[in-house]
């Protein structure tokens, strides 16, 4: 068994509290807004200028003149707001973001993320995850453990172009959480039905274990 893209969301929203300012990246991260519980008191930031993102509309209901930094369509909660690019780096690089969420393809051992570009594909621009991961005060990779192909994302180098060295403080997998700590991954939760031996044989790098209750 492992957890789905939803409830990888579900376990990264165990980290938001209340009043922090919270980037979510494309992908798995703009699932976590609808995991929030009602009356959280955090504000979701969007890198092209929202800060008040509200969940997914309603079909039928979209505007699409409010979207996300993944030109999806989402929301504005009450007392949101949208203002320029300018404004909105200026909060990440002035360290107003407590938590941000990205995707990634690769994370290594020390917390190395690679995320926004693959060797020989088109890259349409790099996006601001190279300012959010130098910018948020803790930086929360949310990934399935493999690729299609069944090769590890977690390593003990990453192989891919580097978003940022040493950025990563924890990863959320389809398979488990890990803490990157001075001296290496550490396991801290399994995901219902995931044999440690298994996660082992699809992680590319070592790691100790120090199991803790899940919350919530």
């Amino acid at each position: 068994m492992a957890w789905n893209r939803t409830q990888i969301a579900e376990v990264a929203a165990r980290e938001i509290r209340p009043g922090d300012y919270v980037n979510l990246g494309i992908g798995i991260p703009t699932l976590v807004v609808d995991h929030v519980p009602p009356g959280h008191r955090a504000s979701f930031h969007s890198e092209n200028g929202l800060l008040g993102m509200g969940p997914f509309p309603l079909v039928g209901d979209e505007d699409p003149d409010v979207i996300n930094a993944g030109k999806q369509t989402v929301t504005i909660a009450p007392g949101g707001s949208v203002f320029d690019s300018a404004t909105s780096f200026a909060l990440v690089r002035g360290g107003r973001i407590a938590i941000s969420f990205l995707g990634a393809m690769q994370v290594s051992a020390e917390g190395d993320l690679a995320n926004w570009a693959v060797p020989g594909a088109a890259v349409k621009g790099m996006g601001g995850a190279m300012d959010l991961v130098a910018g948020a005060r803790r930086v929360i990779a949310l990934t399935e453990h493999t690729t299609r192909d069944g090769s590890p994302k977690i390593v003990d180098r990453c192989t891919l172009p580097l978003t940022g060295r040493k950025v990563v403080d924890r990863i959320i997998t389809s398979l488990g959480v890990f803490d990157v700590e001075p001296d290496g991954l550490v396991l801290v939760e399994l995901a219902p039905g995931t044999q440690l031996d298994d996660l082992r044989r699809k992680t590319a790098a070592d790691f100790q274990v120090r199991l803790t209750a899940a919350k919530g």
